[in-house]
């Protein structure tokens, strides 16, 4: 991995972390996830119409199709995790869900893309997911288990979504800006029919939240967008277990300000994230 493209993930990961304590914070549903959504079309449009007239990007009837296909595919990773989060500890939820979603990555990047990481490669990303596992260990009860749960549905959406968009940008030649705005638009028009019949809950959730809303649609089209242009030259099967760095900040989030606690367990999680890690960036 060249030192742009970890730069690039590295900082994603920071920026990942940051949204997701927001998304926590709210603790809300597909209104919420919706807001967000139709915020980030607003906020971005005026870079993404110059980003347009500067560059001319090639944009196809097959670049939308996959944008759509990348929609719906991040309305349900959005709503499982927003669930997740109503129901357990985000230092459950965020490590389950990012743990269990490059493994999945990593599967399909080679079955579906050809792409043959090598034995480090994937030794780092044995350990990243081991590490993610030990970081999630230790709790019980309900609401563990209904955390484990959303965190394992929204894992199996982080692997198909970073698999789908990094063929969409690393091999059709989709540019990664224009591909996440028209995912975005995406997003907001699925949702819309189903928030135009919960009006109620879609002003409770600009009372309460809008704040946090806003965050997002700052934050999380920035982190990913970081993500598939590191794509574009890097494979898939690299990019996906690398951005889990953002485990440890979610993790000490969690820990501090939220007061999640078990410090211990999640500082042997962190090391042995690290380790992974370093093993993918030095591949």
């Amino acid at each position: 991995m060249t030192p742009l493209a970890l730069a690039l993930v590295g900082g994603s990961a920071v920026l990942h972390a940051t949204w997701n304590l927001l998304a926590k914070r709210a603790r809300g549903g597909a209104e919420f996830v919706w807001l967000f959504a139709t915020l980030t079309t607003v906020v971005y449009a005026p870079a993404v119409l110059a980003y347009v007239l500067v560059t001319r990007p090639v944009f196809t009837w097959q670049h939308a199709g996959l944008a759509l296909g990348s929609a719906v595919l991040h309305v349900a990773y959005f709503v499982s995790l927003q669930r997740g989060y109503r129901l357990a500890d985000l230092s459950l939820v965020y490590p389950t869900a990012r743990g269990s979603g490059p493994a999945l990555a990593t599967l399909l990047a080679v079955v579906l893309l050809g792409e043959r990481p090598g034995p480090q490669a994937l030794a780092g990303t044995a350990l990243v997911v081991l590490s993610v596992f030990v970081l999630a260990g230790g709790r019980g009860g309900a609401g563990a288990r209904a955390g484990l749960r959303y965190g394992l549905i929204t894992g199996l959406f982080i692997g198909s979504y970073t698999v789908f968009d990094g063929f969409a940008v690393g091999h059709v030649g989709a540019a990664p800006l224009l591909f996440t705005y028209a995912g975005e638009v995406g997003r907001s028009l699925l949702l819309l029919p189903l928030v135009a019949r919960r009006r109620p809950q879609l002003r409770a959730a600009w009372r309460d939240s809008r704040r946090e809303a806003l965050g997002i649609a700052l934050l999380s089209p920035l982190a990913y967008v970081m993500v598939l242009v590191a794509m574009t030259f890097t494979p898939v099967s690299l990019v996906a277990p690398t951005r889990e760095v953002s485990i440890l900040l979610g993790t000490l989030l969690g820990a501090r300000l939220l007061a999640e606690g078990d410090v211990r367990r999640r500082m042997l999680g962190a090391a042995g994230m690290v380790l992974g890690v370093t093993l993918l960036a030095l591949t």
